[in-house]
């Protein structure tokens, strides 16, 4: 069997099996609907076993259909065949050092891509950012490669050079990358002051430890006299969910922050907390396209109690979790099984959090295609910054917290 007929017959397998998953989801649980598609699933196999040009090997028929089922779920599910998991088992057993700093998603052709870079890390050292997409890791296509084995792929020892193949927006062709990883610290929130009594406060990711830290910030803030504040979660990806549910104790006093649910996960909602709250001043949230997961129940939670505005544009949309799940012939699936929902009742993978003050970049005068935005920064020259500015201007300022 030629390279072009497996290909072929992969990509044909994972159409029917595609069109599988969406009738099953839509279909939620009916066994009818289930039997049907798959039904029809059955009767192409058979036609391409007996008509096809060439005898189609099957197990690699299978394993394409199966990755081609989980990746037309969402971003996060994936599929690993028995060699593929054993792999990942044996790589992420060994616990990784050094890492990239980068956030990754994947795009609808199944390829990873850019989400956001940490500051300072490996990924934003060799000039990533957010929309770059990685078709190779290590030599490795990323069609069909689950985030997580990606991510381990991005992950070991500091100084380990792994050989990337990014598309980039400005050029058409693969551009080839080297990558060395690093140990990466935790990226601590980066204050400023602004005009008046307005301090600045962004937060790169939401690991462990991150929500303490904006609190001793947001304290001193006090301390110092401001009394309005400007919280930039842009280009905010990676970190813990429970970070941001902490994080958003910090500034409501009352009121739902965040409900995660899903057909076999009973609600779980989060709530205020009045005892741990320490800003109750005037805030706006500053969001983009690389906010994502614990960002956006922060962003979320402030936005839909009308606790202050949310100002750029609609947030990317991931916040979910997901559950590993071994198979009998050594495989394994990784299935989104919950997502997290805002207080109003929008389901964030769906959704995203819109911004109610929206500022997006410009076009790029040949193509109309939008600009990359720029690094997020305190400055009042950043336009997403300056309308923060407007608006909070426009605020009377509360009581100081205690």
């Amino acid at each position: 069997m030629s390279s072009l007929s497996k290909k072929l017959v992969v990509i044909l397998s994972i159409m029917v099996f595609a069109y599988v998953a969406v009738g099953y989801v839509l279909a939620h649980s009916s066994d009818d609907k289930a039997y049907r598609a798959l039904t029809v699933y059955s009767e192409v196999l058979d036609r391409v076993q007996r008509d096809y040009v060439d005898d189609p090997n099957i197990h690699q028929v299978t394993s394409g259909a199966l990755h081609g089922l989980l990746d037309s779920l969402d971003a996060h599910s994936g599929y690993m065949s028995p060699l593929e998991y054993n792999d990942y088992k044996e790589k992420s057993a060994v616990k990784a050092k050094a890492g990239s700093g980068i956030a990754l998603t994947k795009t609808r052709a199944g390829y990873m891509s850019v989400l956001s870079v940490l500051p300072g890390s490996p990924g934003e050292k060799i000039g990533l950012t957010f929309g770059d997409v990685l078709e190779k890791i290590g030599g490795f296509s990323t069609d069909q490669m689950a985030l997580e084995q990606a991510e381990v792929l991005l992950s070991g020892d500091p100084g380990t050079v792994v050989k990337l193949s990014v598309i980039v927006r400005s050029k058409p062709e693969p551009q080839d990358m080297e990558l060395t990883l690093a140990k990466l610290a935790l990226s601590k929130p980066i204050e400023d002051k602004l005009a008046g009594d307005i301090a600045y406060l962004r937060v790169p990711e939401f690991e462990p430890g991150t929500a303490k830290q904006m609190r001793d910030e947001l304290v001193q803030f006090s301390h110092q006299g401001e009394q309005k504040l400007i919280l930039d979660l842009r280009n905010c990806s990676l970190g813990d969910d429970a970070e941001g549910i902490s994080a958003a104790q910090l500034f409501l006093s009352s009121g739902t922050i965040t409900t995660l649910k899903g057909q076999t996960v009973s609600p779980v909602t989060s709530s205020a907390d009045p005892s741990k709250v320490v800003w109750s001043g005037p805030v706006t949230v500053l969001i983009g396209n690389a906010t994502a997961g614990p960002a956006e129940i922060l962003a979320g939670a402030i936005e839909d109690n009308h606790r202050g505005e949310t100002v750029g544009d609609r947030t990317f949309g991931t916040a979910s979790m997901q559950k590993l799940i071994p198979m009998d012939d050594g495989s394994a699936l990784i299935l989104t099984v919950a997502n997290y929902y805002t207080p109003s009742g929008k389901e964030i993978p769906v959704d995203g959090v819109a911004a109610s003050v929206t500022v997006r970049p410009g076009t790029d005068e040949m193509t109309g295609a939008a600009l990359v935005p720029p690094a997020p920064s305190s400055s009042p020259e950043d336009p997403v910054v300056k309308k923060a500015l407007d608006v909070l201007q426009g605020m009377q300022p509360a009581r100081k917290a205690a």
